[in-house]
């Protein structure tokens, strides 16, 4: 099978078949494909698109890349949740210890930040000790003994995905839903668990900011998925703005423990209730509104709490980051505050430029394998809809140096738009596709 036939076949519009795709992948994983060959037919995907079976072929292409985890001598329904990433994002760390704390099977494979949008690994490492390099044994005696267990992804799952997600990167061919459905869907599936919640995000601070997109993108999501016997539903979200009141590693982890404290922001702990309820209709509930309501109980009564607390114990970490969590997560040794020049509301706080800030301010990488500073980051002290005076206190930035802070201040000012008139309000959850 000649590879210049094949993308020539993708270049014109027509449905590769199972055989183009799987040989086409193998033999780019044995390096008798080129990279540039493999980003030739990656742009034809990219223009032209595919087709729901092809795109489920290209998943399983990639999955059979690596390894499936078996969880079968795991007890109980096993369910997973991902986002397609956004800024201020640390639903994972609160929706993984609520699920588990309602009974569900757990397993998080979780990746890292890169570019403006937060990484699930980032954050857990800000607590002192833990560690989310498990062993696939170590993963598994977790998931049987407390219920869930995050870990950073492993080479062997999906590694296909990982050299063309590479590829993708320098080549304009990110956005592309069928590639984008492929990445996601690989990895979730030989990860191993039976049900899925996707977090599609949409706006400013999303992957695909067009609300429209964002359905098509959940949408595909869920039927390659099923295309796998797994059950799946789609959230899409709000990502216009950041989301809850922090944005950097450790300030999202002390945000994630206030919600699981039953505190922290409204809007943070709406969208971990939902989340968290969506998980448990897949382990098998039946009812949504039942759902809702143990899951609230689940937070209120500190039972979720508990259920971190064991989770971070079992990886090793600082167990007073439950009780005390901002005397034991790293702290900026520079702060300041940004304030508003103007009188009105905000009707306007840029997720992505928020995103960018943080990245000036150390908290974000450009390449995969650049240190952060897990203590940088930005606080948000008012957000779409809150009135504003002139002079009142819009965000604090935290940083290592001054130097960090001057260039993060003009962005971190410019995200917010302030006007004479409130704006209206926003849905945080604009649709569920299942």
């Amino acid at each position: 099978m000649d590879a210049v036939s094949v993308i020539a076949r993708k270049r014109d519009g027509n449905a590769l078949s199972r055989d183009e795709i799987h040989h086409f992948l193998s033999s780019y994983m044995r390096g008798e494909i080129p990279d540039y060959q493999m980003s030739a037919l990656l742009m034809a995907i990219c223009i032209q698109g595919m087709e729901l079976d092809e795109t489920i072929e290209l998943t399983r292409a990639m999955i059979e890349s690596g390894r499936l985890l078996d969880l079968s001598a795991i007890p109980g329904r096993k369910v997973d949740k991902h986002s397609t990433g956004g800024v201020g994002d640390k639903t994972s760390l609160v929706v993984v210890a609520l699920a588990a704390s309602a009974g569900a099977v757990v397993p998080k494979l979780a990746g890292r930040a890169l570019g403006h949008t937060g990484g699930t690994i980032d954050k857990l490492e800000s607590i002192p000790g833990l560690t989310t390099e498990l062993e696939s044994e170590r993963f598994l005696r977790q998931l049987c003994r407390v219920g869930a267990a995050i870990s950073a992804q492993t080479s062997d799952i999906a590694p296909a995905d990982k050299q063309i997600y590479a590829l993708r990167d320098v080549t304009g061919t990110v956005g592309s839903i069928p590639l984008i459905t492929a990445s996601v869907a690989s990895k979730k599936v030989a990860a191993g668990a039976g049900g899925i919640v996707l977090d599609v995000k949409s706006g400013a601070g999303a992957l695909v900011s067009d609300a429209s997109r964002a359905r098509l993108l959940a949408r595909w999501l869920v039927d390659v998925i099923r295309g796998f016997s797994r059950s799946a539903i789609a959230l899409v979200t709000d990502m216009e703005q950041p989301l809850g009141a922090t944005v950097g590693n450790a300030l999202e982890v002390a945000e994630a423990v206030d919600v699981l404290r039953g505190e922290g922001p409204l809007d943070l702990r709406c969208l971990c209730l939902e989340l968290a309820a969506t998980m448990l209709l897949l382990a098998g509930e039946r009812d949504i509104e039942a759902c809702r309501g143990r899951v609230a109980d689940l937070l209120d009564t500190g039972a979720a709490l508990e259920k971190f607390a064991e989770i971070v114990h079992a990886q090793g970490g600082d167990p007073r980051v439950v009780t005390e969590p901002r005397a034991v997560l790293p702290s900026a040794k520079e702060t300041s505050t940004v304030r508003s020049r103007s009188d009105g509301y905000v009707t306007g706080l840029d997720a992505a430029a928020i995103g960018r800030a943080c990245m000036l301010l150390g908290a974000g990488r450009r390449r995969v394998g650049e240190d952060i500073d897990p203590a940088a980051g930005v606080v948000l002290q008012l957000k779409i809809g809150d009135a504003v005076s002139r002079g009142d206190e819009l965000a604090t930035m935290h940083a290592s140096s001054l130097d960090r802070l001057a260039l993060a201040e003009p962005l971190v000012y410019g995200a917010y738009r302030v006007a004479d008139r409130p704006p209206q309000k926003r849905r945080l959850i604009l649709d569920v596709i299942d």
